[in-house]
């Protein structure tokens, strides 16, 4: 779905993604996850989003955020985004657009899905056979969920709300894929 303004409410919970162009990687290596994810942060405050999952995969992105202000979170995901085309394409030497749409999003008002959302989003590098274990890929909130990591984009909110569903998370995640195969989630998966 296509961003607009109308959509974004204060307190509202999202599910934002996209995906490159022409099946581009967006991520040639290391230091560009690292461009992007200190690009977020630079536009990040805690008072405007509530970060309860994300994912940077080579070829695309997901992010489970709340918007905490009347802020729209596509404004804060557009400077970033932004900055960060010019960035990969100053690198590369290329020119063009580099994400295959507009900034795409999804509004979450279940509580169900929201926490099937966090689950999908940390398992994606698995499901994509990046990685054989979730918590071997860097560019994912997985490692706070699990207790591996701690940093100011985390939010323990989910956690605390939903302390059953998330107390042990490797295990869950684990079980997820059985889940995945079954699911509407699987359709939104960037292979």
């Amino acid at each position: 779905m296509r961003s607009r303004k109308e959509d974004f409410i204060e307190n509202s919970i999202f599910h934002i993604y996209n995906h490159s162009v022409a099946e581009t990687d967006l991520f040639r290596d290391d230091d560009d996850y690292s461009y992007l994810l200190n690009k977020f942060k630079e536009n990040y405050h805690p008072e405007e989003i509530e970060i309860y999952s994300y994912c940077l995969m080579p070829n695309h992105f997901h992010f489970c955020l709340k918007q905490n202000s009347e802020i729209p979170l596509y404004k804060i995901f557009n400077k970033f985004l932004t900055s960060y085309a010019m960035h990969f394409n100053a690198k590369y030497k290329r020119k063009g657009k580099l994400f295959a749409s507009k900034l795409q999003h999804s509004l979450i008002t279940n509580d169900n899905y929201l926490i099937q959302l966090c689950k999908y989003i940390h398992y994606n590098p698995v499901k994509a056979g990046i990685v054989s274990r979730a918590e071997e890929w860097s560019f994912s909130k997985y490692c706070n969920y699990v207790g591996r990591k701690e940093d100011n984009l985390f939010s323990i909110d989910l956690i605390s709300t939903y302390p059953d569903e998330f107390k042990d998370y490797v295990v869950t995640l684990r079980e997820y894929e059985k889940y995945l195969e079954e699911s509407e989630f699987s359709k939104l998966l960037f292979d």
